[in-house]
């Protein structure tokens, strides 16, 4: 008698593959075209769903469980506006190198269009495939049911290769219900890794680059974090003594108290960090793509008499400042961990006496320009954000994992937060979608369930608005998360533009302008979620009772509508010359290299 064959149902296949990459939660909306891949997971004990109640949280939920993890993030969705709802979050993933895979139900295959010419033919058919295709590494619809296994493999694979990215499998419905034998399913296999540049003259000149300045200054961005060498960054750094300026994505790399923090910079950074990279005489960066934010514009006009070096994994982010006519000294594409991995090789010296005058220099602008910008003594009738910061900082244990949305929230914490160690700061950098901090903090929680670390959300109450649905998904899991709404009642950040080149009419960016805002405590209450509320500084006191309260729960800090991001680089000014500008006499005496104006 022949032995009986154990057949699978593709979909059984789905869960077992993302079992066998670790992946620990999936979120999930059902509909007609998953429910055969929502029903695996559940069937499978080593691995669950969790229900958001739009895709686009299922998508950020899935890119905040990869950051926090460094694991694959999963959302699965079902066909049509399932599908396209993934996009923005898809897009969150794509832009800040998260790897993550969305798959998607599709319609019958005997429903699909195929090359008819007509736009639908099954009952919600779209082509996320083609949709999709800008904004992930690699997109693909399954045509048979026994390439699943090699196809959601070679998705993974792509996803965390490389640069990394988000990557989408699109799975008809029927063939989610066929059996497949599991002996005869194809698995996929990596090629070998590319070999990378020979490094070792890149790295000497870098060395002779750093002996032979007066100013350096290291440029760390979120590569650092995904390529996972931040004990081998700062290793690199502290051997030569060279001054840290951070981007947003690496604002959490180093304590703020280490004798090498620089503080952020860019066009809402900090106005001494500024100084610093824009008088630097040597500029290295590692790990960031130097997008326009850290470059101000023109680009042209950064770190301009500066030495310019940079490392990066990407060839085309390397090779686009020959558009913008920004030069560099040298261009390294490489991978981080192969680019330290060589280093350490050279034996980098430790004398950390180099650098000691271009470190008081640094001191002195920061505590020259805090003076002068004195954000924190801005008179309000409310909360002053740069104090309520100032106060989050004070209270932070040192483990917690902070999500913060778009706008004038992520500027105020970015110029503000004191990091602590092993604290983590977590933004969409460069999609800055309104309403990800919320769903990115959900998938943030259930990346690191073991060791649990206390989950804040910091969102402003327009961001807030385009995605509290997700309330319910807190309060049926009752999820931990301390929820803190920067309400200054409208969105202060595009009133801040409307200042600067609008009249102040706000327009579409103000209760008066055609917002509307609920009762948060009314809100929070029918999510049986508890409720604080900050109205002035005064309340402060009450902000260690809400970070060490174990509960889900909302905090409305109440802010002046007219409290703005200060300081800030007006467009068409370089980084150094940030708003409110400095009197002219002091702006010219604290610069080293030759003003531009």
């Amino acid at each position: 008698m022949k032995n009986k064959v154990n057949l699978k149902k593709v979909s059984d296949v789905v869960a077992e593959v993302l079992i066998e990459e670790e992946v620990s939660h999936v979120f999930a909306i059902s509909g007609g075209a998953s429910l055969h891949l929502i029903h695996s997971l559940a069937d499978n004990e080593n691995i669950q769903y969790i229900c958001n109640h739009n895709e686009q949280a299922c998508a950020m939920a899935a890119d905040g469980y990869s950051r926090v993890s460094g694991k694959t993030g999963v959302a699965v969705t079902t066909s049509g506006p399932g599908a396209t709802n993934l996009i923005t979050g898809i897009c969150c993933s794509y832009y800040d190198s998260i790897p993550s895979l969305f798959i998607t139900g599709q319609v019958s295959t005997m429903r699909m269009k195929g090359d008819t010419g007509v736009r639908q033919i099954g009952f919600q058919e779209t082509p996320i495939v083609d949709i999709a295709e800008e904004i992930t590494k690699y997109a693909y619809t399954i045509v048979d049911p026994e390439e699943i296994k090699y196809q959601l493999q070679k998705a993974l694979y792509i996803a965390r290769s490389g640069r990394p990215g988000p990557v989408l499998i699109d799975i008809p419905d029927d063939l989610q219900r066929q059996l497949v034998d599991p002996l005869k399913l194809k698995n996929f296999q990596a090629h070998a890794a590319q070999e990378l540049p020979h490094l070792k003259n890149s790295l000497q000149d870098t060395i002779d680059s750093i002996m032979n300045s007066k100013r350096p200054i290291l440029i760390a961005g979120w590569g650092v974090h995904l390529s996972d060498t931040e004990a081998e960054f700062l290793k690199f750094a502290e051997s030569f003594n060279i001054p840290i300026a951070l981007t947003w994505g690496a604002a959490d790399l180093i304590p703020f108290d280490h004798d090498l923090y620089v503080g952020t910079f860019g066009t809402h950074g900090n106005r001494h960090a500024n100084f610093a990279v824009q008088n630097a005489d040597l500029i290295i960066s590692l790990g960031s793509r130097l997008d326009t934010k850290s470059t101000g514009s023109p680009i042209n006009t950064f770190a301009r008499e500066a030495r310019k070096i940079m490392v990066d994994i990407d060839i085309n982010e390397l090779n686009k400042f020959q558009y913008f006519d920004l030069k560099f000294d040298k261009l390294i594409h490489c991978d981080l961990r192969d680019f330290f991995n060589n280093f350490s090789k050279l034996e980098p010296t430790e004398d950390t006496s180099n650098n000691l005058e271009w470190l008081k220099q640094i001191n002195k602008w920061k505590h020259q320009f805090i003076s002068f910008d004195d954000t924190k003594g801005i008179a309000t009738t409310q909360v002053n954000p740069y104090n309520f910061v100032d106060s989050i900082s004070n209270n932070l244990k040192g483990n917690e994992q902070i999500f913060i949305d778009t706008g004038c929230s992520i500027a105020w914490f970015m110029q503000s937060l004191r990091v602590k160690d092993k604290v983590r700061v977590f933004h969409d950098f460069n999609n800055t979608a309104m309403g990800w901090a919320l769903p990115a903090a959900i998938g943030g929680y259930y990346a690191n369930l073991k060791h649990q670390s206390p989950i804040i959300a910091i969102v402003g109450d327009g961001s807030f608005m385009m995605t509290s649905y997700e309330l319910a998904t807190v309060m049926h899991h009752n999820i931990p998360i301390k929820i803190f709404i920067m309400n200054n009642q409208g969105y202060s950040m595009i009133q801040q533009t409307q200042d600067q080149w609008l009249d102040s009419n706000y327009h579409a960016s103000s209760e008066e302008g055609g917002l509307s805002f609920p009762n948060y405590k009314k809100l929070a209450s029918t999510y049986n979620i508890k409720y604080f509320e900050l109205n002035s500084g005064k309340d402060f006191s009450l902000i260690d009772e809400i970070m060490n309260d174990g509960n889900p729960l909302i905090c409305n800090v109440c802010i002046d509508k007219d409290f703005r991001v200060s300081p800030q680089v007006k467009f068409g000014k370089p980084n150094e010359d940030m708003g409110p500008l400095l009197p002219r006499d002091m702006f010219k005496e604290n610069m080293i290299i030759e003003p531009i104006n």
